[in-house]
C-alpha cells in the first residue's frame, strides 16, 4: 500500500507524463492521443512503483519485463522510458521521424528499455506468455506485464494465449487491459462486443481484479495483488477514460490516432498546469 505522500508523486509524476505526451504528438503531428493519456496513469505505476528496471544496464538478466501490446500507445511508454531516464527527454521531440530511435511503435532494436516490437494488435499477450515461460525456464523471479487494449482483445490470438497463460500457471505473469470502450471506429461495444470480460477471463481461469485505471492507490493494489498470486496469471481490468486529463479530449473516439493542434496543445497545457 503507498502511504499519501507516494501516491502524490506518482500522481505529479503522471501529470507531467501527459504534459510529454501531447507535446511529442503536436510535434510529431501525427500518433495516438486519446490510448495513450488512458493508459498513463496505470505505466506511471509500473515504471515508477512496480516493476524491477535499470535504466543504466536497460538488458538487466533480472529486471521485471513490459510488453507493450497496445503498441500504438508508444507515446506513453516513451514518456515513462525518458522520465526514469533511458534516454534523454530531448528525444521526445524526435517522435516519428526519420532516422528517430522513437517510431511510431515500439521497436526494441533501436530504443533503450524496450523490451519487445509491437504494434500489430493481438499479439503482445502470445509474446509475453512466452517471456514468462523462458524466464520460469530459466530460473529467474523476474515478472512479465503486458497491457492490452479492449478493442484489441476482439483478436483471437489474445484468447490462445490466455488459455497458454492459464494451462502453463504463468504465476509470473500480470496482464493490464485498459477498458476504456472506444476504438478507432466508435465504440467497442458496437463494434464487437467483448464484453463481459472479467467473466470471460475467469472461464479461462485467470485471476481477475478490475479497479479504475486512474486511481493510483487502487493500481498499486492491484499489481501488489498479482504479485502475492500463486498457480495463476492474473488479469487487472483497469476501467479507464479515453483521452484522460483534458475534458476536451475524453471519452471521444476521434482522438484514437490525431493528434493535438497548436491550439489544443496550448490549451491542454493550461489545464494540466503547464505552460
Amino acid at each position: 500500500m503507498l502511504n499519501e505522500d507516494a501516491v502524490l508523486d506518482l500522481e505529479a509524476t503522471a501529470r507531467q507524463l501527459r504534459v510529454e505526451i501531447l507535446k511529442m504528438l503536436n510535434s510529431a503531428r501525427s500518433g495516438h492521443t486519446g490510448g495513450s493519456l488512458s493508459a498513463i496513469d496505470v505505466m506511471t505505476v509500473l515504471y515508477f512503483h512496480q516493476m524491477r528496471h535499470d535504466p543504466s544496464n536497460p538488458r538487466w538478466e533480472d529486471r521485471d519485463r513490459f510488453v507493450l501490446s497496445k503498441g500504438h500507445a508508444a507515446p506513453a511508454l516513451y514518456a515513462c522510458l525518458a522520465e526514469a531516464g533511458y534516454f534523454s527527454r530531448d528525444d521526445l521531440k524526435t517522435l516519428r521521424r526519420l532516422g528517430s530511435h522513437l517510431q511510431g511503435h515500439p521497436d526494441m532494436n533501436k530504443t533503450p528499455g524496450v523490451d519487445v516490437c509491437t504494434g500489430s494488435l493481438g499479439q503482445g499477450l502470445s509474446q509475453a506468455v512466452g517471456l514468462a515461460m523462458a524466464l520460469r525456464l530459466s530460473g529467474k523471479s523476474s515478472r512479465v506485464y503486458t497491457l492490452l487494449g479492449d478493442g484489441e482483445v476482439q483478436e483471437g490470438q489474445v484468447w490462445e494465449a490466455a488459455m497458454a497463460a492459464a494451462h502453463f500457471k504463468l504465476d509470473n505473469l500480470c496482464a493490464i487491459l485498459d477498458m476504456n470502450g472506444l476504438q478507432i471506429d466508435g465504440e467497442v461495444a458496437k463494434v464487437m462486443n467483448v464484453g463481459p470480460l472479467g467473466p470471460k477471463f475467469l472461464g479461462f481461469n485467470w485471476h481477475v481484479l478490475e479497479v479504475d485505471g486512474h486511481d493510483i492507490q487502487a493500481i498499486a493494489r492491484a499489481l501488489d495483488d498479482a504479485e502475492r498470486t500463486e498457480g495463476q496469471p492474473t488479469m487487472i481490468i483497469a476501467r479507464t477514460i479515453k483521452g484522460k486529463g483534458v475534458p476536451f479530449f475524453e471519452h471521444k473516439a476521434s482522438y484514437h490516432g490525431v493528434p493535438p493542434s497548436d491550439e489544443e496543445l496550448s490549451q491542454a497545457l493550461e489545464h494540466l498546469g503547464h505552460s
